[in-house]
């Protein structure tokens, strides 16, 4: 508390130690992080780092048993286990975050506004941190193997590139209309996000490797230490999630804006929607 000292009976106004400036700034910092990051903000950001890590785990896991054994886990198996891991994450822990789990997402979500700006960088700090531990982690368990997941063009960057950016952008579509949507059938959000990104996986990963998500690439690079084409997987997968949102943005129908970015479980019901008179 600020102190204030005697002065001996007259009336001069007390005089006031630092210590009041230094409550009133805590104050003011405390005031204006409550206003940018609302109440429950650091439970989202576990969740998206806890659903990354368990994304890249399983999917570069399974991706580095197939490469390494194809009679442990055949590439089929491990396009399945990414498409299975990301509908059981949605399920998770979508009421609570989102579930974006991809800084690409995140990143197109706040483009159309469904996410403010200033909690992108957090949100991808989150989510690249669970991708780097899942990473280090594969790199503990399977010693063995060289590269732990690794996505790198097959071919050109180029060709890989194009491809990051169309699979990449059907993912988005799919997810945009089922997560935004509330004329879509948010029950099914995540057999219907996570059914995309296995049947586009199945198609890009012998061009490209299938990430559709930078956190899913940066991660395993820095634990297998390869670089190849590093930018290919940045670059094409932000580029494609923000036309496929910008894409279903427009085809929509709708006669208000929706401010939310969530997974629906539940589907959301507008008041005389489908009344006749």
């Amino acid at each position: 508390m600020a102190k204030a000292h005697s002065n001996c009976g007259t009336n001069e106004l007390p005089i006031v130690t630092s210590e009041t400036t230094e409550e009133s700034q805590r104050f003011k910092v405390a005031t204006l992080l409550q206003l940018r990051y609302p109440p429950g903000f650091f439970r989202k950001v576990v969740a998206e780092a806890v659903a990354t890590f368990l994304l890249v785990f399983v999917t570069c896991g399974s991706a580095a048993l197939a490469t390494n054994d194809k009679h442990k886990v055949s590439q089929l198996g491990a396009s399945l286990a990414g498409g299975l891991i990301v509908t059981v994450m949605i399920y998770a822990v979508g009421h609570i975050s989102g579930a974006h789990m991809n800084p690409a997402v995140t990143l197109a979500f706040s483009a159309v506004g469904h996410l403010p700006w200033n909690q992108v960088p957090i949100y991808a700090a989150a989510q690249l941190t669970g991708s780097i531990s899942a990473s280090f982690c594969l790199r503990v368990l399977l010693h063995e193997v060289k590269h732990l997941g690794t996505t790198t063009p097959s071919g050109t960057d180029e060709q890989a590139l194009i491809m990051e950016i169309i699979v990449t952008f059907t993912m988005m579509f799919v997810t945009s209309a089922v997560a935004t949507d509330s004329k879509a059938v948010g029950e099914l959000a995540g057999i219907a996000v996570g059914s995309a990104v296995c049947i586009t996986s199945i198609l890009a990963g012998p061009v490209s490797g299938g990430s559709m998500n930078p956190a899913r690439t940066i991660g395993p690079a820095l634990a297998s230490n390869n670089y190849k084409g590093i930018w290919v997987y940045i670059i094409g997968p932000i580029t494609g999630t923000v036309f496929g949102v910008m894409c279903y943005s427009f085809i929509r129908a709708t006669d208000r804006p929706v401010t939310f970015s969530s997974f629906k479980l539940k589907r959301m019901k507008d008041i005389g929607e489908n009344t006749t008179v």
